[in-house]
């Protein structure tokens, strides 16, 4: 897969993580995938696997009542880093969360393998999920 259509993934699984739509997100990832949270609160750390990282996604939803946003900004592709930005949002115990996040991308044989959380504030997001 080129730059174009690794971008065209990425923006798939925007599209489906913001639908609450796992079955075309377990699609996306490869079974063996990664996900790294940036952080030392009670979401941060790796997920090891599709599964794994399905779950931690689910959890961002049931811990805002449904009410947790992944607003892309832009998506620039690479031939090994596809790179997104977002304004993440949530709402969860009167508490908000609205900040500026990154996530690097790696595709490999048509599958994100890896994504990797950057947020703006990391110790304001770990106080988030608290």
């Amino acid at each position: 897969m080129g730059t174009a259509e690794n971008v065209e993934l990425v923006r798939r699984g925007y599209t489906a993580f913001n639908a609450g739509d796992m079955a075309t997100l377990s699609d996306l990832f490869a079974e063996d995938a990664v996900w790294h949270v940036a952080g030392s609160g009670v979401l941060s750390g790796t997920k090891q696997g599709r599964d794994a990282i399905l779950a931690y996604f689910g959890e961002l939803g049931a811990r805002t009542q449904g009410h947790f946003q992944a607003n892309v900004q832009d998506i620039v592709g690479g031939e090994k880093h596809t790179i997104a930005i977002q304004q993440t949002h949530g709402e969860a115990n009167g508490k908000t969360l609205d900040m500026p996040t990154v996530i690097t991308f790696v595709v490999g044989d048509g599958k994100i393998t890896e994504g990797r959380e950057f947020f703006e504030d990391t110790a304001k997001a770990d106080d988030f999920w608290t």
